[in-house]
């Protein structure tokens, strides 16, 4: 019965959604061999709404979500890269200041302390429920690739 128990939480754990959003984009890349074909490619079909629309909302098309879930798996594989004004700014001061600022951010800036677990179990729910949609968004768009260059029935 343990075995059970401990199979159907490994199976939510948060490195198995990882590893599960990470294998949909590396099938998605695998798959995809002519990224440019998916230019001009509607993220809806035929206009009909599907589950993660909010990821799609500000996208034009099949290939900026293409890139943006790339994107997503070289954050996760390689860790968050500091991009903009926020990675200068903080090149810009002197050392001893950016650590005082660490410490200040890790020491919670003199609030109190939330109950840390509680906000821990919120955050990896959340976490666990974007990798979810954000696998099923990858596995949708290759098979939508599949669909526009005619092997939808290929690799099942």
């Amino acid at each position: 019965m343990g075995g059970i128990c401990e199979s159907h939480a490994q199976k939510n754990s948060l490195l198995n959604a990882m590893n599960r959003f990470i294998g949909a984009v590396n099938n998605m890349d695998q798959t995809v061999m002519v990224p440019s074909l998916l230019r001009d490619v509607p993220v809806e079909p035929d206009g009909a709404p599907e589950p993660g629309r909010y990821l799609r909302d500000a996208e034009a098309d099949m290939f900026s979500y293409y890139q943006q879930l790339k994107a997503i798996r070289n954050d996760i594989e390689w860790g968050v890269v500091q991009r903009g004004s926020a990675s200068s700014a903080a090149g810009d001061r002197e050392p001893k200041e950016r650590d005082a600022e660490a410490a200040t951010a890790a020491d919670g800036g003199g609030a109190p302390d939330p109950d840390l677990e509680q906000l821990f179990r919120f955050h990896l729910r959340g976490l666990h429920g974007v990798l979810s949609k954000l696998t099923l968004q990858a596995n949708d768009l290759t098979n939508r690739y599949k669909q526009e260059i005619g092997i939808a029935g290929w690799g099942h």
